[in-house]
Parts: C-alpha cells; structure tokens; sequence
C-alpha cells in the first residue's frame, strides 16, 4: 500500500489509459497479469496513486503526477523510483521497485509501479489511537527515528544516488528559495513580519558545516511512513522532493512533529503525535544521535530553521489565497495567518536555545 486504505474499484481511472498501461504492464513488470481491478487510493499529495490487483489476487500499486502543467521539479516520478530502487538493498524500508515508465506517451506522464506494502500512514490522531495501541507508541515512535538514521547512514554514492542532487549548502540553498518566497509573497500577502527577516539573516551568519552529505528525505514524517501491523515502520514513501543535503535539517525537521515541553506551543490537538504514549521529541533526539554518532548540539538551529521555513511555506500560501489564485470558500485565513506568526515565535524560541 502506498498511502491510505482503498476506496472503491475506479470506473475510468484518472490520468491512466488502462489499456495502453495494462500493456506496458504485461510487457514489463513480472508478477502482475493483466487485466487489473484498479482502486483509488488517496493520499500521496495530488499524485495519482491506484492500487492494483490481477486475477490472481496479486497486488501493486501504481503511482503518476497530476493532471496539468506542473512545476519543473514537482511530482518527480523518475526521482522516486531512483531512490526506491536504490535503497532496495539497504536497511531502509521502501515497496519493492517493479517498473518505472519513462514514456510520456503511454499515458501523458512518467509512472512507476511498486509492490503492495501491508501497512497505513498516520495523518491524524483517531489514525494513531485506531492503528496503534498506547503500550505500542514507544516501539513506533522508536522506529520511525531508527529508520531515519538508518537513511542517515546510507553513503549515497555507494548506492548509486551520488548525483541525486548538488553537494555545496543544502541550508544555504534552502535560505534563498524561501526568503525569495517570502519577499515574492509580501505584496499579494498583504503581510510581513520583521522577525522572518532577522531569522534569516541569524541562520546565514550562523551556518554550520554540513558535515557528510546524506540522502534527505524533505518530508519525512509518519504521513510518509507506511506503519505495519507490528507497529513499525514497514516502508517510506513519496520521495519525490529527496536530495542530497545536510542530514541534520531532515532530523530537525522530523523532530519538530513530536511532542517537547519546551515549546510554548502544543502539537495540534488532531496530529498524529499529540495522543499520550509517545516519547519526547529530545529523546527521539538522543536515540539518533546514539544510532549515527552525529553531534546534535546545534540541532537547536536546524529546529529553527525548519520553523522559519514553514512560516515561509504557508505564507506563500497565505498569499496565493489572498491574491485570488486559489479559492479561500472554507480556507480559514485567520488561522493561516497565525501559524505564520507561531512558526517564526517557534524558530525565535528554538536559536534562543542557543
């Protein structure tokens, strides 16, 4: 499975010529026979996602980007089925590589296929108090961190993925997208705020080394993570914006959706990890730095950083709404807007740790 349970058998499946897939199919993915039941699944972003089953009962799932022009970089199916394959033999969990189509012209856009895992993300809190037992959170919490590090380890070059991105500052490079997005979205937003600014500015003057570059996953979190029947994590998915970078700033970023009481401000009350039973993030902490060996004094920066970096994601979104590009029917603008100002008061606090 890729990313959340299936719904109903799809009449005309979206984005997908059946028969001219199907054909790619039989010609080259082994195991799976033609014809095939497809199943929406939802989840994976907006990326077309169905799960697949033939006569004999045996499943796949197949995965493409959405319909329409997309961003150059966006819902990058040959970058997931790089990774995929290449972490197929390490200690990473991820669904087995079956095919990857790189022929726009089967069906409009590059699609991959990948082995059925039996295992379901976590969105919400009802996900982890359905899927998960309070005495299993430990072991799940454990394990999710286990095979970050575990990522972390993985020198990419010995694996094939050398060339999966540029090898100079992932922070540094990360700095000027989202401050560029941050300056781009002040007019349409009708919004600044001065401690975005002086954020950035900190994070440049105090750029840490980047150390070993390492496989990065960019979103990393149990949305992302296929969680088995045993209450660990069976497979990572949706690799599509991995890169190389500092393996630190992808730690951070995991850690920021686990609970700390040094926060000022609580996890969302319906995040996976608000439920009880789960260890804190500073645990989390310490059990990576035990499993790679990696110094985490400064994680407090790369902490800050991720925030500083939502409140740049979402007011970028905040301006789009603003601006008229996307519809607001529904979207509470007023919360956008405060969790732009709580993602900067989180980042302050967090290089306050210093």
């Amino acid at each position: 499975m890729t990313n959340t349970a299936p719904t109903t058998p799809a009449e005309q499946p979206t984005g997908y010529d059946t028969q001219a897939v199907e054909a790619w199919i039989r010609q080259h993915v082994t195991g799976l026979t033609p014809p095939l039941t497809w199943i929406r699944l939802q989840g994976g972003h907006s990326n077309l996602t169905y799960r697949l089953r033939d006569a004999q009962g045996r499943e796949a799932v197949i995965r493409r980007p959405p319909m329409g022009e997309l961003l150059p970089m966006a819902h990058d199916m040959a970058r997931e089925w790089s990774v995929i394959s290449a972490l197929a033999g390490t200690a990473v969990p991820v669904p087995p590589a079956l095919g990857f189509c790189d022929d726009p012209s089967v069906t409009g856009a590059r699609f991959y296929v990948m082995g059925l895992i039996d295992g379901r993300p976590l969105y919400t809190a009802d996900d982890t108090k359905r899927l998960v037992p309070e005495a299993q959170r430990t072991r799940l919490a454990h394990s999710f961190i286990d095979v970050l590090a575990d990522l972390h380890s993985v020198d990419p070059d010995t694996v094939g993925l050398g060339s999966l991105g540029k090898r100079d500052s992932y922070v540094a490079r990360q700095l000027k997208t989202w401050y560029r997005s941050w300056m781009a979205s002040i007019g349409p937003a009708q919004y600044d705020d001065p401690r975005a600014h002086e954020l950035q500015r900190f994070f440049l003057d105090n750029l840490p080394d980047q150390g070993p570059i390492r496989v990065v996953h960019g979103d990393y979190g149990l949305h992302n993570t296929l969680i088995g029947p045993d209450c660990t994590v069976a497979a990572v998915v949706d690799w599509e914006i991995s890169t190389l970078g500092d393996p630190l700033a992808d730690a951070a970023y995991a850690l920021t959706a686990w609970p700390d009481p040094n926060d000022s401000l609580p996890l969302k009350p319906d995040s996976a990890t608000s439920v009880p039973g789960f260890p804190t993030r500073s645990e989390l902490a310490r059990r990576y730095a035990e499993r790679t060996g990696r110094d985490l004094s400064r994680l407090d920066y790369y902490i800050g950083f991720n925030r500083w970096k939502t409140a740049a994601i979402i007011h970028g979104v905040y301006a789009r709404y603003m601006e008229g590009k996307k519809s607001a029917e529904g979207v509470d603008l007023d919360g956008l807007r405060k969790r732009i100002a709580d993602s900067l008061m989180l980042a302050q606090e967090a290089v306050a740790r210093l």
